[in-house]
């Protein structure tokens, strides 16, 4: 355990002071929401991070999956400090600290902030930071506090929430943090009251916050019970720029035959392409929440092998569209990517055997496993349903036929001649 302890922390280090190196990466909106404090239900815990700045990298919402926490933070203090105070609280988890006394540990690091929590631990703030404690009780009664510095904790055991937000430098919206944040702890707190999931509430909320506030870049989101990241859907995708903004519309997708595309190459299509249907248009938030939510229609989608533009979504979308149809078999589902390869759908990489997929229906969860194509080819070459040996004989025949025909040709004066001698 303390080897992989180490490990852990050791690759969790490297990662963050890369990061301290090259971009200052800072959350301004922290956001964790509780429903279910026994995590039974698979939605029953959220979090997520955005902010006006640029950088919103992942390290902005780690994600612990054995044990069931988060780690979100921010902060105006210097991006090296904001790291060691991550280093700090990560190790303190690791042995079994509670959240409260995990951010407690923000305060040595001028202008940091941390938020940890778990369904099962409840949930803390640390640090420098303007939050709201969301508690909601068995009878439905709202109580939402304003809090400034020092350590604020959800109790183990409570449903509730806790919301950051600050506006940065540059944002031309500067000045509507303090009602943002104090209207959308209330919003949270009454879909708590109505039985909503955690997993929608937070999308909801980042919602509000990147309409209300302006502090709208992703950044993303994790669902704490079922170990579901948003990943880098909405990251940037490079360094120094902003990520996605939440406040616009993400894709269009076709929900007979899985074919999607995003924005803004979506403005061009009102209808799929390929089968006519009508397409849905999803917003960012509506990604989002569908990503990290779990239900019976739900599908979590990881692609591996290649990293081209694009691939991922466009595989979700059309895995997605299987599993809605077929179930999850894998022999289905390599059907239909194959059948996405053929028609274009899917470019750069090669057919897909069901050993290439790593089909998990209990938590419905499905890995495609790419082979990019050699030599910057878009398309495999086809596959068909000749014997290669018979195509190999028929042009042997067809090189024979031509090789007479060139004699034919060539000589054919003095055959005619000869032909004509004999009659």
């Amino acid at each position: 355990m303390k080897i992989k302890f180490n490990r852990f922390i050791g690759l969790i280090f490297l990662v963050l002071m890369l990061f301290s190196v090259i971009s200052t990466i800072s959350a301004t909106c922290n956001v964790i929401v509780i429903t279910d404090p026994t995590g039974e239900d698979p939605n029953g815990a959220a979090a997520g991070s955005m902010s006006f700045a640029n950088n919103m990298f992942q390290s902005s919402f780690i994600l612990s999956k054995e044990d069931g926490y988060t780690v979100l933070s921010g902060g105006e203090g210097n991006g090296t400090e904001r790291n060691y105070a991550i280093i700090d609280a990560l190790a303190s988890m690791q042995h079994n600290s509670s959240p409260s006394t995990a951010v407690s540990l923000a305060s040595n690091f001028e202008g940091i902030r941390l938020l940890i929590g778990g369904p099962s631990m409840g949930a803390a703030i640390g640090g420098d930071y303007k939050a709201y404690l969301v508690v909601v009780d068995d009878e439905g009664n709202i109580k939402v506090t304003l809090h400034k510095g020092g350590v604020v904790t959800l109790p183990q055991g409570s449903k509730g929430a806790i919301i950051h937000l600050r506006n940065s430098e540059g944002n031309p919206m500067y000045g509507t943090a303090d009602s943002v944040r104090q209207q959308t702890a209330v919003n949270i707190g009454k879909m708590i009251r109505d039985g909503y999931p955690a997993t929608y509430i937070v999308g909801k909320a980042m919602k509000e916050v990147a309409e209300d506030s302006g502090e709208k870049y992703g950044g993303g989101a994790i669902n704490l019970v079922s170990s579901i990241s948003t990943g880098d859907m909405f990251t940037p995708e490079q360094l120094n720029t902003t990520g996605y903004p939440m406040d616009e519309n993400y894709s269009k997708a076709c929900l007979n035959c899985g074919w999607g595309t995003g924005f803004p190459d979506a403005e061009q299509y009102d209808v799929c392409p390929y089968c006519g249907s009508e397409l849905e248009t999803y917003s960012a938030t509506d990604v989002l929440i569908n990503s990290i939510t779990v239900s019976k229609d739900s599908v979590s989608v990881s692609v591996y092998g290649s990293e081209k533009t694009g691939l991922a979504d466009i595989t979700r979308e059309v895995v997605k569209a299987s599993v809605n149809k077929y179930g999850y078999n894998a022999s289905s589902i390599a059907g239909s990517i194959n059948r996405g390869i053929n028609n274009g759908l899917i470019v750069g990489v090669d057919y897909v055997e069901p050993s290439d997929l790593n089909v998990k229906e209990d938590v419905r969860a499905v890995g495609v496993y790419y082979n990019p194509l050699a030599n910057g080819r878009t398309s495999p070459t086809w596959n068909l349903p000749i014997d290669s040996m018979i195509l190999t004989i028929l042009g042997t025949i067809q090189t024979a036929i031509g090789f007479v025909l060139i004699v034919l040709v060539v000589f054919r004066t003095r055959l005619l001649d000869s032909f004509r001698g004999k009659i």
